[in-house]
């Protein structure tokens, strides 16, 4: 059982972290040249003109004033209007999370399901040639930018062999009434197949090769020796005993990679032309859409803070032999 004080202690921490990254977040847009008011005025607009946009969006206050401001807006969710879209912030950054957990979250089940798998079995034959050969695979397929790979899968199989769309997230005559529509309807998960597969070729490689360095170490304890002489079957002592084990700091791993897919692949979702929210956060940047990119950071900043706690909690209750608080 998880001492609470552990759990306060550590929520604490999670709360001064947040508190501080989004302070950052706030003056660290104001101190780029120009500021927020380069971005939404023209130098020909009348001073009468200046004044009522400064007004419109609060930056004629005093710099204290506007962090107060801030802050009581993003305890309540609010990020303000888009300089681009003239829309909530909130609301696109929902769209556009949607779109890259969708993408991601199925990407890294997937990997950590098959690597896991193959990661214990390849620990399990270790020094054998089929063990050599799979680590070479993964290898080099880990090592491989993941970009280049996206553009050798967009190649062959939407330009050459025009089995998929060659990107986008929706055919032009689909209309979708829902956001579960939209998830569960065959034309985007079609859209969605070349994304996760380059994805998966590329993530699988870190479960795998942490579950079988696990599995190695796992395999020299006492307990798989008893197991061994009490007659039991090989799979059962690879899945039953020694894997159990041997994937605790894979599901710790799992938990934070969740918190940055929050941000997603900006790479892939630019090769695909995905409208996630990585390649949102860097489109805002560009256009000095600061409200946008602000919300954005400020979002990654809070589910990776987040799942990193998620993950050190979860990681003490999964392994009991871990001293709590440095206990």
């Amino acid at each position: 059982m998880i001492d609470k004080r552990y759990l306060v202690r550590r929520f604490l921490l999670m709360v001064v972290s947040l508190f501080t990254v989004i302070t950052i977040l706030f003056f660290l847009f104001r101190m780029v040249p120009g500021g927020p008011m380069s971005a939404i005025m023209s130098p020909r607009m009348s001073p009468e003109a200046k004044r009522q946009v400064a007004e419109q969006f609060g930056l004629n206050e005093p710099l204290w004033k506007q962090y107060l401001l801030y802050m009581q807006n993003v305890l309540q969710l609010d990020f303000g209007r888009s300089f681009y879209y003239s829309r909530p912030v909130t609301t696109i950054i929902a769209d556009r999370f949607i779109n890259t957990m969708s993408m991601m979250l199925t990407a890294f089940l997937i990997s950590y399901t098959v690597g896991v798998y193959f990661g214990a079995h390849l620990g399990w034959i270790r020094g054998s040639g089929k063990e050599r050969a799979g680590m070479l695979v993964v290898l080099f397929v880990r090592s491989l930018p993941v970009f280049w790979t996206g553009m050798i899968v967009l190649y062959v199989f939407a330009f050459h062999l025009n089995l998929f769309p060659l990107g986008g997230m929706r055919s032009v005559n689909a209309n979708y009434s829902g956001t579960v529509e939209k998830l569960l309807s065959p034309d985007f998960l079609y859209h969605l197949a070349l994304p996760v597969f380059t994805l998966c070729t590329y993530y699988t490689g870190l479960p795998l090769l942490l579950m079988r360095n696990n599995l190695l170490e796992v395999l020299s304890e006492d307990y798989i020796d008893t197991a061994r002489a009490k007659g039991l079957s090989n799979r059962r002592i690879l899945f039953n005993h020694a894997a159990r084990n041997a994937v605790l700091p894979v599901i710790t791993a799992f938990a934070i990679a969740i918190g940055f897919a929050v941000g997603g692949q900006v790479l892939i979702e630019t090769v695909f032309s995905w409208p996630g929210l990585g390649r949102e956060m860097v489109q805002a940047a560009l256009r000095s859409d600061y409200p946008l990119a602000q919300g954005a950071f400020a979002l990654l900043s809070v589910i990776v803070i987040t799942m990193n706690f998620v993950a050190d909690v979860t990681y003490t209750i999964l392994d009991p032999r871990v001293k709590l608080g440095g206990e």
